[in-house]
């Protein structure tokens, strides 16, 4: 029945349904084939960044740690899939994401200082350099940690929250909001990551029909349809991971991502609450209208969840927190093993 609800191009999509962003850890052991062939630890991307060791990877590029041979600095580097590369439309999405963060500035955000192709006889590298970000991801400290308390979830929602109203200011949607993409940096700042999904708001058709981009479980309902998205959909993404940041799990678990997709379209978010015991009543209102069905029942935008977020903070009286680096980071464990022999 859930599934009937779903256009067949839509169904035909949601399986391609694609992390973007790489900072889903590598546990391949080594590099994907198709990007290892083309670039290894040692060589020198378009002649100035070094590569180490590979820090992540997704579904569209992989994450190196490199030095900046001209400057001396660490940073990471964000290499296309050579697949995806050969595909125009990806390569124009991932084009994108390089010159739309970079118009951003903000100490939630991660920074992009450089885009560029790496022409080869073996075929074109496509890259973005972006800061490098020593820590981890919220996804490993869910996994060290579990259900955070209200103070804890809310000071890691907030800086989030700050990086969307940014995005959103200026026109973009993130369309890809989850635990994998929010970085933890050794000094307990929190910064979003991956635009690798980005959208211009103001570009998206009324008509729909796009594929589904994202991740299943923070999908929004108008993402699983192939409609027209904006910046309550990532508003709605904000709010399932912020009810999984209290309950230690996401509201909808199907069989298969599809499924899991799908039960969003006719079942609403439960209030925290009901998931586990201690969440008071101004959490479970807070988190309510933002993942609600219709996309004009939530927050309107990052600036608006933004505010309700700081207001129960004061309401609540909670205290200042320090978001807590996860102490197995696959970033550490990468950026231990990253040596130049020639630094």
């Amino acid at each position: 029945m859930l599934l009937s609800l779903l256009t067949s191009t839509t169904l035909t999509a949601l399986p391609r349904i694609i992390a973007g962003y790489p900072s889903v850890p590598d546990t391949s052991g080594g590099d994907p084939p198709t990007v290892a062939a083309q670039l290894q630890a040692g060589d020198l991307l378009d002649g100035r960044y070094r590569i180490g060791a590979s820090i992540a990877h997704g579904g569209m590029s992989t994450v190196y740690h490199c030095i900046d041979t001209r400057l001396d600095r660490d940073l990471a580097a964000k290499v296309m899939d050579p697949a995806l590369a050969a595909d125009p439309a990806a390569r124009t999405r991932f084009e994108r994401e390089a010159r739309a963060v970079a118009r951003l500035d903000h100490p939630c955000l991660v920074n992009v200082f450089d885009q560029g192709t790496d022409e080869r006889a073996d075929g074109d590298l496509v890259f973005l350099i972006m800061e490098l970000v020593p820590g981890g991801t919220l996804r490993e400290l869910l996994r060290e940690r579990g259900p955070m308390p209200p103070h804890a979830a809310l000071a890691v929602t907030e800086p989030v929250l700050q990086a969307l109203a940014l995005a959103h200011r200026e026109g973009m949607v993130h369309r890809d909001v989850k635990p994998d993409n929010v970085l933890i940096r050794d000094d307990h700042q929190v910064k979003l990551a991956d635009f690798g999904l980005v959208r211009a708001s103001r570009q998206q058709s009324a008509a729909g029909g796009g594929p589904v981009i994202g991740t299943a479980a923070y999908l929004s309902p108008e993402q699983v349809q192939g409609r027209s998205t904006g910046p309550q959909s990532d508003v709605y993404s904000a709010g399932v991971m912020l009810f999984e940041l209290l309950t230690g799990r996401p509201p909808f678990r199907g069989a298969t991502p599809r499924d899991t997709a799908a039960m969003r379209l006719d079942q609403d978010v439960p209030a925290p609450s009901t998931v586990i015991a201690g969440v008071p009543r101004e959490l479970d209102d807070l988190v309510l209208p933002a993942p609600r069905r219709n996309p004009v029942q939530r927050f309107e935008d990052g600036a608006q969840f933004l505010e309700a977020v700081r207001d129960t903070v004061l309401d609540l009286g909670l205290p200042a927190f320090r978001v807590p680096v996860p102490e197995n980071s696959a970033v550490h464990r990468a950026l231990a093993g990253s040596v130049f022999s020639d630094r």
